[in-house]
């Protein structure tokens, strides 16, 4: 039975507004997310992963950021509402959990402030009410002594347990869909792995969407449905997870799937590497933003930049039909 459909991206265009002009960070970004679905966006660091989360909430400062195309929740465009209706929906109907847990709670309120907070704004309940809510949130997130915890300050707490009171503010109001960015950053891999299978728990219980922003792929096998592939603020490749893993297509994704360690893997060997860097979003190479990168670019590549084309399958290069299935060889440098 086909889904929901809870936020549809379509065309996004993040550009800043620099004292040396304009930078576009996130240039044409499509994607869909469904109820009970979880998306992962996967790229290097600088691809434009934490911009498309951060845009999707216009938690950027509008000031110095212009916006183009449309965010589509409900059927509502996020991009032309109001400040005051971006309000009631985040941190209701949208959640994020961001990167580092320290710096995003605030070091001199509780952490039982901090949660009733979210919820006494877009509930309208009391403060009483509230904490009890509170409690609830933090024992339903696996935090042992909940009734004490609320009256404790964020660095009382470890790096797991901050990590899931964020998780506990972001799902306090029940949203709809839930935006992750990084949640496993800096914990070690056993923290990694409780607050993953927590997202995945709650997110079967509310029927949620989740958007899982992320450069670890084997996170991406775990607990994804579909991936979308970022390279230089585009979406390079798009496609269900297991096809991605098994099939992939853009030169880019087969560099980064080449770059996990394998476990069975011949350990004399170097490992992996895509040659180069990321180049500059203020010098952004003409024809395929990849080419410079790749050993199997050509003047096609060079010249012009490939839309992405396909069906359940995306992918964005010119050969994706020809010479990168062939003999399922890695058309990409060896980084030697």
């Amino acid at each position: 039975m086909q889904k929901e459909c809870l936020l549809e991206v379509s065309g996004l265009k993040t550009t800043f507004l620099t004292e040396n002009g304009p930078v576009t960070v996130v240039n044409g970004v499509s994607f869909q997310v469904s109820a009970g679905e979880t998306l992962g966006v996967v790229g290097e660091s600088g691809c434009g992963k934490s911009v498309t989360s951060e845009s999707i909430l216009r938690l950027l400062n509008e000031k110095t950021t212009r916006y183009e195309g449309e965010i589509n929740y409900k059927n509502r465009n996020l991009l032309s509402l109001t400040e005051e209706e971006m309000r009631s929906i985040r941190g209701n109907e949208i959640s994020m959990i961001f990167q580092d847990p320290m710096t995003s709670l605030n070091p001199v309120y509780t952490i039982g402030d901090q949660i009733a907070e979210t919820i006494m704004i877009h509930q309208k309940v009391g403060k009483k009410a509230a904490f009890a809510k509170a409690v609830e949130m933090l024992r339903l997130t696996g935090i042992p002594s909940p009734e004490k915890r609320v009256h404790e300050y964020p660095h009382e707490l470890s790096g797991g347990m901050r990590q899931r009171v964020m998780i506990a503010i972001a799902l306090a109001c029940q949203p709809k869909l839930l935006v992750a960015d990084e949640p496993t950053t800096a914990l070690d891999v056993t923290i990694q792995t409780q607050i993953l299978d927590l997202i995945q728990d709650l997110k079967q219980q509310l029927d949620m969407g989740v958007i899982l922003i992320t450069h670890d792929l084997g996170v991406v096998a775990e607990v994804c449905t579909r991936v979308v592939v970022m390279y230089l603020g585009e979406v390079v490749e798009e496609a269900g997870v297991e096809e991605l893993f098994e099939n992939p297509l853009h030169p880019y994704t087969q560099g980064l799937l080449q770059s996990v360690p394998q476990l069975d893997g011949d350990r004399s060997k170097k490992l992996y590497v895509i040659k180069g860097a990321v180049p500059s979003l203020t010098n952004v190479p003409k024809g395929c933003r990849f080419a410079p990168r790749c050993n199997y670019a050509t003047d096609l590549c060079r010249q012009s930049e490939p839309e992405l084309m396909g069906n359940r399958h995306k992918v964005r290069c010119w050969h994706a039909d020809t010479n990168l299935q062939k003999e399922g060889e890695l058309y990409v440098a060896d980084g030697s």
